[in-house]
């Protein structure tokens, strides 16, 4: 409301400044803009403005002849149009070089009174049509060249350019509203990184310290692991032991071949008897008795007693009872395994039994110590080299490898956190807000998808493969210089703020794919349009709030906003 009042006050005193030279002033010529009246002072003669040798009679003035090399002596009529860009090249009418060619006005002016004021080319002066966009007074025409007329449209036209405008300022005020609740919400994500980057550091502090004592405690277990004494249990050493496991298992394969055998034995008796059972109703049936079912019973069993069945081999049942007896030639000695005398070492390691508990664990830990330092300095030998790892390795390194993901797991998430903090988010972070929020726009056969900060996308509405037009790459600031639309969804003109997407879909005999997208201001986020620049080069306009900014207008200069 503040800036609308001051814009209106400065308005006021422009007007009234206007009115007041109007009053003192002569008038000036058809076409002159008011910043251009003070070359026209003079009731007598004119001075070319851009060549000021040349000095006309006033007379010259608007005489639908070119007598100014730039223009200037026909401000209100299109002889000097040919001076224009918009006109095809002329060969000079002076000597090249002489004078200065360039066009010194910017066009005929309409004063479009109830509206805005602006220019419009010379070659659309008395060119038979109406140009209201430019001229709503229709002053362009006023010679009425074919018969062509055109009435003052002006108090139409600004009653509905300035509806227009309301409607405009009102979203332009939403937009501004929604950027400062983006900032926001950009400031509370940046608050809940940094948060947790504090707590990550702190996890990362305590894990490392975790990470050093399991490494420590690791070490510690296997080396005592490396020092312990495989003894027996009970009375003898090593191969005691092992003969008492083998000598149970070899008893528990015994039993389990003999009830085997057994089994065997019982399962051949049945068949024996159902044999001969078959075997004499072969030889009893009545084969005159028409039965079909007797008649397949009796072919099958033919068929059964025609096959070479093997027979029992008596050569392998004898070895079999053999291996058996415990008192075979064949059997397993365990005698001469379970009476191995012990060594010396073994004995040595055995009179600790007979010490007090507390010096018992004290030379306990001292053996264990010099044999340890016996096998690390290569004096004795590893007795754990090929031996699977104790189970208080084994847990002891589990611990270890979990604290070390953890600890790997929070450095990285760290580093992610980190380098987000530098990343440019644009203005005020607000891009933070944005960050893989997307929007959609049909077009033709495609919907077109634009994901800030992530990527564009070209879908088809028919099926198929959708198709990348890039990946976010950078911010950049744009020149554009447009016409904005009466509805305000355009870009203007002035610099605006671009995303870069590149690196997308390789395009077939041509380029990756990669997409400029524009951006301007609205009041909600939109694609306006998607333009194919180059060959899979494209160029897309997005409005969002993210990019209104408030700006201070000019009060001499009538301008447009974004919206």
């Amino acid at each position: 409301m503040g800036g609308q009042t001051l814009s209106s006050t400065v308005l006021l005193f422009t007007l009234l400044a206007s009115t007041t030279n109007a009053a003192s002033d002569p008038p000036r010529p058809r076409g002159v803009g008011p910043e251009f009246a003070k070359f026209y002072k003079d009731p007598d003669t004119f001075t070319c403005i851009s060549n000021p040798s040349i000095k006309l009679d006033i007379a010259r003035l608007n005489d639908d002849y070119c007598d100014c090399p730039d223009g200037s002596d026909e401000p209100g009529t299109s002889a000097c149009s040919y001076i224009s860009p918009l006109s095809p090249p002329q060969p000079s009418r002076r000597e090249p070089g002489s004078f200065d060619e360039t066009l010194a006005l910017p066009g005929f002016y309409c004063k479009n009174k109830g509206h805005m004021p602006s220019y419009i080319p010379f070659t659309s002066v008395n060119d038979g049509k109406c140009d209201y966009e430019l001229c709503c007074d229709g002053s362009d025409e006023y010679e009425g060249v074919g018969g062509v007329k055109c009435p003052d449209q002006c108090a139409t036209i600004g009653k509905e350019w300035r509806k227009q405008d309301d409607a405009r300022q009102k979203s332009l005020n939403n937009a501004r509203q929604k950027r400062k609740e983006l900032v926001a919400e950009s400031g509370r994500l940046r608050k809940e990184v940094e948060d947790r980057i504090s707590t990550l550091k702190a996890q990362i502090e305590g894990q490392t310290k975790k990470v050093d004592a399991l490494t420590k405690s690791l070490a510690e277990i296997e080396r005592a692991e490396k020092g312990k004494v495989v003894k027996g249990a009970g009375k003898g050493g090593k191969v005691t032991v092992l003969a008492s496991l083998a000598k149970e298992r070899i008893q528990e394969l015994t039993d389990n071949v003999e009830r085997v055998r057994r089994e065997r034995d019982a399962a051949k008796g049945r068949i024996d008897e159902l044999e001969g059972m078959l075997k004499r109703f072969k030889e009893e049936y009545n084969p005159n008795f028409n039965d079909e079912g007797v008649k397949r019973a009796v072919k099958a069993w033919e068929d059964y007693a025609a096959q070479d069945w093997p027979g029992p081999d008596a050569a392998r049942d004898r070895d079999l009872d053999e291996i058996l007896k415990p008192d075979s030639e064949n059997a397993i000695k365990w005698e001469e395994f379970e009476t191995v005398e012990e060594s010396d070492v073994d004995v040595l390691y055995q009179f600790e039994n007979y010490l007090p508990e507390s010096v018992r664990s004290w030379v306990d830990a001292k053996l264990r110590d010099l044999r340890v330092t016996l096998i690390e300095n290569g004096i004795l030998a590893n007795p754990n080299t090929d031996s699977p790892e104790s189970k208080a390795v084994t847990d002891a390194k589990a611990q270890l490898d979990s604290a070390t993901r953890e600890l790997n797991n929070d450095k990285t998430e760290l580093t992610k956190h980190e380098e987000d903090l530098t990343k440019d988010y644009g203005p005020d972070s607000i891009f933070r807000a944005l960050n893989g929020r997307c929007v959609n726009q049909d077009s033709g056969e495609y919907t077109y998808e634009h994901c800030f900060l992530s990527k564009t996308t070209q879908k088809p509405k028919k099926g198929g493969a959708h198709t990348g037009m890039g990946n976010f790459a950078r911010i950049e600031i744009v020149t554009v210089d447009e016409t904005l639309p009466a509805d305000g969804r355009g870009l203007g003109s002035g610099e605006r703020i671009a995303l870069k997407y590149e690196n997308g879909q390789h395009c077939w005999n041509g380029p990756n794919r990669s997409t400029t997208v524009i951006l301007a201001c609205a009041e909600n986020d939109e694609i306006w349009k998607i333009v194919e620049e180059e060959k899979c080069v494209y160029r897309m306009e997005v409005g969002t709030p993210a990019v209104c900014q408030v700006e201070v207008k000019k009060p001499d200069v009538p301008e447009h906003n974004e919206l």
